[in-house]
């Protein structure tokens, strides 16, 4: 088997951002990557995370790769549904109760956590800014983790992300209102729609 053609291939397929573990799933030794990177074909970036000359790096994706449990959620949401017109000014994920998430922490992530039956309610797949595949929460859910957060967070992102909400043409009123129940914001939510409606 020719891994050289493997792993360009490979790279073609991850517009040039490459991790370890993509490249032994494929079953392409390691060392193939060190003689990629001595050829110039790749940059190793971080440990484990290759990109190739020509590509972008993205953060958002490598930093998911790097932990599936990671859900990109809150103010990275918004932005990812285009919810909100500010760029994140640091990502937000949502983990498991019980998660250690101190090396997330200490790249500048913003953190929340919450529990077990409550983290995998609503994910979807989204795409970063550079077209790649990330697990964030859907609207529905989105919003209401920015009610739940509220009082930590700009009023003004919150007030527009759910007037742009609820204009939207794939807004799902009912599921919305099963998940402000499930996270006890029913009464919070019902008070902006009833304005907003």
């Amino acid at each position: 088997m020719d891994y050289r053609k493997q792993l360009t291939r490979l790279i073609e397929q991850k517009n040039g951002l490459i991790l370890t573990k993509d490249a032994e799933a494929v079953g392409v030794p390691r060392h193939y990557l060190s003689l990629f990177v001595k050829e110039h074909l790749l940059d190793r970036v971080r440990h484990g995370v290759y990109l190739s000359p020509d590509a972008f790096d993205d953060e958002m994706y490598v930093l998911q790769a790097r932990s599936n449990k990671l859900i990109f959620s809150h103010e990275t949401a918004l932005y990812l549904h285009d919810l909100t017109d500010r760029d994140p000014l640091e990502y937000v994920v949502t983990v498991p109760a019980g998660y250690n998430a101190s090396n997330v922490r200490k790249a500048g992530v913003k953190v929340y956590t919450v529990k077990e039956e409550l983290y995998s309610l609503g994910t979807t797949e989204g795409k970063t800014e550079y077209g790649r595949p990330v697990t964030i929460y859907n609207k529905e859910r989105t919003i209401c983790d920015i009610i739940r957060s509220r009082n930590s967070m700009d009023i003004a992102i919150l007030n527009d992300a759910i007037k742009r909400y609820v204009t939207s043409r794939d807004k799902n009123i009912p599921l919305l209102l099963r998940y402000a129940q499930k996270f006890r914001v029913q009464t919070i939510l019902r008070n902006y729609l009833e304005i907003l409606l």
